[in-house]
């Protein structure tokens, strides 16, 4: 099982970087660590996420933490991390 990130995802976890490190530079750090190993744990488990309700797609899930949605996709022997955003927006339609 392998993970890959879009660039979409990585985008975001940057901007969520950036937007904690005005107060916090080393939290920052932390909490964007602390996402990317939530999905490393998706290696063993990869359907621990529950699916996404916008979308209605069992390859469609996605992890929670904090008030973030990690949304990823997983087929077969690969797990595709699609986006991470803030829990109180929705998933695009076009997923």
């Amino acid at each position: 099982m392998k993970i890959i990130w879009t660039r979409e995802a990585l985008e975001n976890i940057i901007e969520i970087e950036n937007y904690i490190s005005e107060n916090n530079p080393l939290k920052a750090v932390e909490f964007t660590d602390l996402l990317i190993n939530k999905c490393e744990h998706l290696i063993d488990n990869p359907d621990i996420g529950r699916i996404v309700p916008e979308v209605s797609d069992a390859s469609i899930r996605e992890l929670i933490h904090k008030n973030y949605r990690i949304v990823y996709r997983h087929i077969d022997e690969e797990i595709r991390i699609l986006t991470v955003f803030e829990g109180h927006r929705l998933l695009p339609i076009d997923y």
